[in-house]
């Protein structure tokens, strides 16, 4: 498996998010989000959605999916807006903490692809009270892609829509890693490590290379089965031939 990345479209439901002439944030992100997950997946990663439809989240269940689904980053898609409209326009990046090179590093390459496009930069701002940022367990980036009352901007989400998602994808694959992810078959979970101990070395009497892992407060026993899944397939029917239990997992 691939490196994961969940998306988030902002608000949803009966959470509007801004609004501007008829128009909607939460409309607006949630057709940015699928489209920019759609270049992602082509591209080899694995995507995540919070939404695909119209539904309402508040923000800690957003965090919530992202955490239960072990993705490796969260980006959240939303629209600014500014007290007056037209007072405003452009991108922006928000972040937990302005030292985190990591999501500053996404949220800065995305803004320079979308600079290219025509949006002004607005930089990166630290917004640690954020729950999207706060609660989610990976790197988290919340990007503002322009104001929704704002003409301007409107004008330029409209007309080059597939070249701001392809933009966007192209800074995040830019800054997030393609990273493949290997296999292994796991042949017991046990609470104590003698146990475990002994599993192991039953796995290495018939020529296997196992190993311990400590997960809290378990102690798993995994043989090691490479970054090719029709690979770990045979190995784990090897494994059950022979009497194992066995689960295919991702390391």
């Amino acid at each position: 498996m691939s490196t994961t990345i969940v998306l988030d479209a902002g608000h949803g439901g009966y959470d509007f998010g801004a609004s501007y002439q008829g128009r909607s944030e939460k409309e607006d992100a949630l057709k940015l989000t699928l489209a920019v997950g759609k270049i992602l997946s082509d591209g080899g990663y694995e995507v995540v959605y919070t939404r695909t439809t119209d539904i309402y989240q508040s923000p800690f269940e957003k965090a919530q999916i992202a955490n239960q689904s072990k993705a490796d980053y969260f980006i959240s898609f939303h629209r600014n807006s500014g007290p007056m409209p037209n007072a405003y326009h452009g991108v922006e990046g928000l972040v937990f903490s302005e030292s985190d090179l990591v999501t500053n590093g996404i949220a800065k390459s995305v803004n320079k692809e979308l600079e290219t496009v025509g949006f002004q930069n607005l930089g990166i701002e630290a917004r640690p009270n954020l729950v999207v940022l706060r609660k989610t367990n990976m790197p988290a980036v919340l990007m503002e892609v322009g104001f929704v009352n704002s003409d301007v901007d409107n004008q330029l989400f409209d007309s080059k829509f597939e070249e701001i998602a392809n933009a966007i994808a192209t800074g995040i694959m830019e800054s997030v890693p393609l990273q493949e992810k290997g296999y292994a078959i796991q042949i017991g979970l046990f609470k104590y490590e003698s146990n475990a101990d002994y599993q192991a070395e039953l796995a290495k009497d018939a020529g296997f290379d196992a190993e311990i892992a400590y997960e809290e407060p378990y102690y798993a026993v995994r043989i090691p089965a490479g970054d090719s899944l029709e690979d770990a397939t045979r190995l784990q029917n090897r494994l059950k031939r022979l009497g194992f239990d066995t689960l295919l997992i991702t390391v």
